[in-house]
Parts: structure tokens; C-alpha cells; sequence
């Protein structure tokens, strides 16, 4: 779903790729709310990994040791990038959100704000840092019948947009491992945790209680291994530890370690 509109008086000037772009802004300014979360990250990494991306970004979250993962995880990476990228915890920050993104921006907002959190309150306040012509994007499953207030009339004044996602399609999954393959996207930063197929249902309910700052993964194929995160591997599974990659990132080698190491062939 996306809203658009045009303050002209010919209804076909809203449509068109011109007016209606479904990609962030080259060289804008991006801010991630929530962005400490499975997928709040995920969004922080494409940003700085997206050649074309933005030039800055600000990750808020609400928790200080996700924002110190989100720093260790994407530091490096936005410096390698030659991105900027701000961190902001409400909660603890004496500033307003709205003061953090403008202080940051020079007064001059976020091109574009991307909303991992199911909160309408949240989302209320992620308009209020975009530009007229930004672009809000609802990424995060509402209930249906939530409300919220936004300045709609930017849609047809200024070419404002609102973008609600939900669901993929097959081609979509496939332009993904596309770039997994080539090299442009890196999905190993995601991973947190590691289980094995008896850890389903704790490895669930870890992601339930946020209890890992990243996605867990369950590998169907080995027995008797139990869920720990990545940090612990150096110590349980050194072998597979020494093969994870700058920043405790998953990486091939390591998952090829694990599975040498562990994996019963049958026989």
C-alpha cells in the first residue's frame, strides 16, 4: 500500500516512476526507528551496503546494549562506506527525538524514516522528522484499526509518501540471494544466536523476549547442539568460533565449521 497525490488537476501526474520512488534517497539522510531489532538491523546494514544509499544515517533504539551492538555491527561498516551514522536512545538522551534528528540534520530533517516498530505513537513521531517531500515507511505489523496522526496533505503539497509493506514475492527471495551471491549484501551480520533443531522452540521464544540482538538460526540438521549466542562460541565451540568474522560476524567458514564438527552424515 502507498498513498500519493499531486497538487496539479490532472490525477495522472501522481503516477509515474518520476514522482513515485520505492527506493531511499541517494546521499539523504535516513533514520531507522527501532532499528536495533532483527529487523531494524537488516535495514541499517542495506542502507550503508547500498552503493547509491544514503550518505547518513540514525539508528534509535530503546535499549543502550542493542545500541552498543548496532555501533559495533555498523561502525566500521558505515566508516568503510565512507556513511555517517548517529545513534539516539530516547530513553536515556537528553535531547527530544525530534531535536536529535534536526541537531543532526542542520534543521533539515530526514529524507526518509523507516519504522520497525508496531507502535502508533512511534510512528506519529517519525513524520514529524521527515521532509515534505520524504518518505515514510511503515515496516512493522500494526493491528488493524491502529490510528495515528500524519500530515497527509505533504502527499499531494510536496510529494510526500507513505509506504506500508507486508509479505514478499518469490522474485523478490531471488533478487536477494542474487545479492548474497555477488557480494553486496551480507547477511551473516544478522545472525545472533545458533541452535540446534531440539532448540525450535527456545530459540522462538528467545525471539519473542528479544533476548539475542539478532536473528537465531536453527540448523535442522545437527543433534545436541544448544542454543548460545555468537559471543559464546569462542569458548563452547572454538573451532567454530576462530572462524567468525570482524565483530563476531557469522560468516561461511564459520557455518562450514559448525557443520563439520557437528553433522552426523548418515550413513
Amino acid at each position: 500500500m502507498a498513498a500519493v497525490g499531486t497538487n496539479s488537476a490532472d490525477l495522472a501526474a501522481a503516477y509515474g516512476e518520476a514522482r513515485n520512488r520505492c527506493e531511499l534517497r541517494p546521499g539523504g539522510t535516513t533514520v531507522f526507528v527501532g532499528a536495533g531489532g532483527p529487523m531494524g538491523q537488516m535495514h541499517v546494514q542495506r542502507a550503508l551496503e547500498k552503493p547509491d544509499g544514503p550518505s547518513l544515517v540514525i539508528a534509535t533504539e530503546i535499549s543502550d546494549e542493542r545500541l552498543q551492538t548496532l555501533n559495533e555491527m555498523f561502525g566500521p561498516l558505515a566508516k568503510q562506506n565512507n556513511r555517517s551514522i548517529f545513534f539516539y536512545n530516547p530513553n536515556t538522551s537528553s535531547k527530544s527525538f525530534y531535536d536529535f534528528v534536526m541537531e543532526v540534520t542542520q534543521g533539515q530533517g530526514a529524507d526518509d524514516v523507516v519504522v520497525s516498530v508496531p507502535v502508533a505513537k512511534l510512528m506519529e513521531e517519525a513524520d514529524t522528522v521527515m521532509k515534505a517531500d520524504g518518505m515514510l515507511v511503515l515496516f512493522a505489523g500494526v493491528p488493524n484499526g491502529t490510528m495515528g496522526m500524519v500530515k497527509l496533505s505533504n502527499v499531494y503539497l510536496s510529494n510526500a509518501q507513505y509506504t506500508g509493506t507486508s509479505g514478499l514475492t518469490i522474485d523478490d527471495q531471488a533478487l536477494v540471494m542474487e545479492r548474497r551471491v555477488a557480494g553486496t549484501l551480507s547477511p551473516g551480520r544478522s545472525v545472533a544466536a545458533i541452535g540446534g533443531m531440539e532448540t525450535a522452540a527456545e530459540a522462538i521464544q528467545s525471539v519473542m523476549e528479544s533476548r539475542y540482538p539478532g536473528k537465531v538460526v536453527v540448523f535442522p540438521q545437527i543433534e545436541g547442539l544448544p542454543l548460545m549466542g555468537l559471543k559464546e562460541l569462542k569458548e563452547r565451540l572454538p573451532e567454530v568460533g576462530a572462524r567468525l568474522g570482524e565483530n563476531l560476524m557469522w560468516t561461511n567458514e564459520a557455518e562450514e565449521a559448525l557443520i563439520d564438527l557437528l553433522w552426523k552424515k548418515p550413513e
